[in-house]
């Protein structure tokens, strides 16, 4: 059975030579890379302006949601990770079967929770359940390519200024697209 798992949070990867198994092969700078929650890590780290040669911050990100069996109908080729795709120790998967069983759905889920998602992401090397929680947390799914717009469910903003902005961008492009405002898919002291 395939979780439909939403996930959100599309960046630009920076990374230069990191190399995807074989198949579907490749760079990381090959793939669309997509998170299976809102609020990662690397959000956090954007709003801080800790990200090199990156100027945005979380009120400048929108999200693009889709879904995995989504994704899958439309025949892209896919990988994920069971956390930050980056580290060396991260594994990767291509029998998306095993989403269910290697993604560490219990710890992206606990309580407390914003939107379905566990609002926590930090570790903590006291307790043996969150030594890497925040590279488990990054776990990714990898699409190869590109990502068309009809793969996406919704867009997810911050206010709703940004959602009549990105509204207006559709319109003219002759997109019907769902916009929501999601607070809670960003970092504003909740």
């Amino acid at each position: 059975m395939i979780i439909a798992k939403r996930w959100v949070s599309l960046f630009t990867r920076l990374h230069l030579a990191d190399a995807i198994p074989d198949p579907p092969g490749g760079t990381i700078q090959k793939f669309v890379p997509f998170y299976f929650a809102p609020r990662s890590p690397m959000l956090f780290a954007i709003n801080a302006g800790n990200v090199n040669h990156f100027d945005l911050r979380q009120q400048d990100i929108i999200h693009l949601e889709t879904t995995v069996s989504r994704v899958i109908q439309l025949n892209h080729s896919v990988v994920f990770y069971d956390r930050n795709a980056t580290l060396a120790f991260s594994n990767a998967y291509t029998d998306i079967n095993l989403l269910p069983s290697v993604v560490d759905w219990e710890l992206i889920t606990e309580h407390p929770a914003l939107d379905g998602f566990c609002k926590y992401f930090q570790n903590r090397p006291s307790e043996p359940k969150y030594v890497d929680r925040m590279e488990k947390r990054q776990a990714e799914f990898l699409v190869k390519g590109h990502v068309p717009v009809t793969s996406f469910t919704k867009i997810g903003v911050i206010n709703n200024e940004m959602a009549d902005k990105v509204r207006i961008i559709l319109a003219k492009a002759g997109m019907n697209l769902a916009v929501e405002v999601k607070k809670d898919w960003y970092f504003l002291g909740q």
